[in-house]
């Protein structure tokens, strides 16, 4: 008789959840993954340029870095034409350099003084990180751009 009643419990476990799946001991709640936030505190990853005057972005595209920290190499937009290059950094203080060779696309685009972007970024010696803002400094620490983890949105304007 106990071997019945125990045959019965076994086929009645078995019937009521289909082979494979798990049982209640065995299920784990799924949680939605947020997506990570941007990491501010490292150099590496995705930058975009904090534009101060209208010709920054006077092509129409933010400029952009995306620096890899393994290869020691970047890539990224001129606000114009793609680039890419050589950097180097200092793992022990703040210096940085970019390579006199950056390699562009070669799309004209009228009122972009893309030469001087360039420059800026062959004139910085070292760099800063500090709530989340990446500035590039140069030999006296004068700043020559700061750039975020997310592009800014161009200020509207208000009509009166």
């Amino acid at each position: 008789m106990k071997f019945i009643c125990a045959a019965c419990l076994s086929f009645l476990l078995t019937c009521q959840a289909p082979a494979g799946s798990p049982s209640k001991q065995d299920t784990v709640a799924v949680v939605a993954a947020k997506p990570a936030a941007p990491d501010s505190t490292t150099l590496g990853g995705a930058w975009f340029l904090q534009p101060v005057l209208a010709s920054d972005t006077g092509a129409g595209k933010t400029p952009s870095l995306q620096l890899d920290l393994v290869k020691s190499r970047f890539s990224g937009n001129t606000g114009c034409n793609t680039m890419r290059g050589q950097f180097w950094f200092s793992k022990n203080d703040s210096s940085l350099s970019f390579s006199d060779k950056i390699i562009t696309t070669k799309m004209a685009c009228q009122g972009y003084n893309e030469g001087a972007f360039i420059k800026s970024l062959q004139h910085a010696t070292h760099f800063r990180l500090r709530g989340g803002v990446l500035s590039l400094l140069a030999d006296d620490n004068t700043e020559l751009s700061r750039w975020m983890r997310k592009p800014s949105t161009p200020a509207k304007s208000i009509k009166a």
